[in-house]
């Protein structure tokens, strides 16, 4: 899938808060009921070293910092899936959550 203009701005904020070692930004808005092109739907997966020591609740919020006009303004969710360098490094990539089947807007 091709970026888009809320997924650049996305991919741009992390970047720039985070230098991650390792970044994807999806959008996933198609599945979801949602008109076509819709910018609404995001699973971020993301490895960085700016969460080593940190918990699961503060690597979220610190992403949450980062995007919040994001998800003030333009987007409705944000999946996110969080790891250090170290973490990321022992996954087998298979092992990424994939995002849950979407139970609202008339699915």
């Amino acid at each position: 899938m091709s970026s888009t203009i809320i997924q650049e701005g996305i991919e741009a904020k992390l970047q720039t808060a985070f230098s991650p070692y390792y970044l994807a930004v999806v959008n996933e808005s198609n599945n979801h009921n949602v008109p076509a092109g819709s910018e609404s739907h995001f699973k971020v997966t993301m490895a960085s070293d700016a969460f080593e020591g940190k918990r699961l609740i503060g690597r979220h919020r610190a992403i949450n910092s980062v995007l919040a006009d994001e998800l003030n303004r333009k987007i409705h969710a944000l999946a996110l899936h969080t790891y250090t360098v170290s973490e990321w490094q022992a996954l087998n990539p298979e092992q990424v959550p994939t995002s849950p089947d979407c139970m609202g807007g008339g699915k």
